[in-house]
């Protein structure tokens, strides 16, 4: 059931992360597909309609051109025949069927095929009239030439630039029909994007919500946990020092007490006149007894020393930095400040491990000569600092992070207090302990 409870959200996190990335996907496909039509009919369409009208226009000009020629043909004005205007239009006939062709190549396929076939019909009656009519006008007959100008030609160059004008409206009305789809074709993809924008916000604040209450529930996992291991680690360490306690006083009592009777009695037994190699035997009896004695005495104040409960801390601290001195020549500067004061049964001993723990570390890895110890007894709180100059503890190193400092933390935590491992500007190592003093008081870090 914990299992279950506290299941990983890795797969959740990435089937999320698959829909988004395939919503995005879509989406992209989608929006090229949209910009490809559009490319498309802007090309076949909007472009290719611009310059069909483009020839239109140029069919215009030349049909206006025709009609220019037919009344410079009827005023007579001219001393030329009318045959004299027949290679005029037979270049405007050629820019005519050249501007068609390229006007049948880009005409849109929406077009109306009827009008532009009405067109080349009546451009196909025009020509044939005009043929017949230079071809009178070749024969002398110049009254029957104008004649059919008047009455035909000029009427089919009529109906031809009306033709030409329909088609350029239809051109137009295209033009206007297309740019209205474009248009619509954006107001479409417009309304998408903001769609696909709200749908991602919503997908990135479930998926955020969703990280969100399973680090949560991670993190409150790894504080209970950190609560267990902490209450388990002071429970061992309070397991700990009754234990050495308990050892001690056994020591003390039963073998101390053993180890001094035995050497009592080998004093009274030396007292006899015994014969001289059995007096040198019970003195060495004697001596190792005595020599086992002080080694027992010796465990035992490194067990529990039995001065803490005695005299009390600040005594204890004064005979410890004083063995501390004679074991690893290290010179310790005690400073002490503030009236000593009843600290209770369980927080002298925490305080002096403290002690003990941090001068270890100093011997074992600081190569300093001297070190500086401060005991401040203030009114809501004592404060313990252990000072060096030597090369300092590197904090991320495996010493920094062994049993004995983990058992500091866990003794200041025990005590309701903070420990700090600093670097003091000087260089060295500065560890300061602060235990509040007044009942239920808390420091946090």
């Amino acid at each position: 059931m914990l299992r279950k409870r506290f299941q990983s959200p890795t797969t959740r996190l990435i089937t999320g992360l698959a829909i988004m990335l395939t919503i995005v996907a879509a989406f992209c496909l989608y929006t090229l597909s949209q910009i490809a039509g559009l490319r498309q009919l802007q090309n076949q369409t909007i472009d290719r309609n611009r310059k069909d009208s483009l020839q239109l226009l140029r069919m215009q000009n030349d049909l206006g051109g025709l009609g220019l020629a037919m009344r410079d043909m009827l005023n007579g004005d001219e001393p030329y025949p009318l045959y004299a205007w027949a290679a005029q239009f037979e270049r405007i006939r050629k820019d005519l069927d050249d501007a068609i062709r390229l006007e049948a190549m880009l005409a849109p396929m929406a077009g109306d095929p009827a009008r532009k076939a009405y067109f080349i019909r009546s451009l196909t009656q025009f020509w044939t009239s005009a043929d017949r009519m230079f071809n009178l006008a070749r024969q002398g007959e110049e009254k029957q030439a104008r004649d059919l100008v008047l009455t035909s030609l000029e009427a089919q160059q009529a109906t031809l630039v009306s033709a030409v004008s329909r088609l350029l409206v239809e051109n137009n009305e295209t033009q206007q029909r297309v740019a209205g789809q474009v248009a619509t074709i954006y107001d479409r993809v417009e309304k998408q994007i903001y769609a696909f924008f709200v749908l991602a916000l919503v997908t990135i604040a479930t998926a955020g919500l969703l990280l969100i209450r399973s680090n949560r529930m991670v993190l409150h996992r790894i504080a209970h946990l950190s609560e267990q291991r902490s209450a388990l680690a002071r429970r061992l360490i309070t397991m700990q020092e009754e234990m050495f306690r308990s050892i001690s006083r056994e020591l003390h009592d039963e073998f101390g007490q053993l180890l001094t009777a035995i050497g009592t009695m080998l004093m009274r037994a030396r007292r006899h006149r015994l014969p001289p190699a059995l007096s040198e035997d019970l003195d060495e009896i004697r001596n190792t007894a005595q020599e086992a004695l002080e080694k027992t005495r010796s465990l035992t104040q490194a067990l529990h020393p039995a001065i803490l409960d005695d005299a009390g801390l600040e005594e204890a601290i004064g005979w410890y930095l004083s063995v501390f001195e004679r074991q690893t020549g290290i010179h310790v500067d005690l400073e002490k400040s503030g009236l000593s004061r009843e600290l209770g049964e369980d927080r002298p001993i925490h305080v002096y491990r403290v002690l003990q723990e941090a001068l270890n570390n100093l011997a074992r890895h600081s190569r300093s000569i001297s070190a500086w110890v401060r005991v401040r007894f203030l009114a809501d709180r004592l404060e313990l600092e252990v000072e060096d100059r030597g090369v300092g503890l590197d904090y991320e190193t495996k010493e920094s992070r062994g049993m004995g400092m983990i058992a500091m933390r866990e003794r200041a935590a025990l005590l309701s207090g903070r420990i700090q491992f600093l670097r003091p500007e000087q260089g060295g190592t500065l560890v300061k302990l602060d235990v509040p003093l007044e009942p239920g008081r808390v420091l946090n870090d």
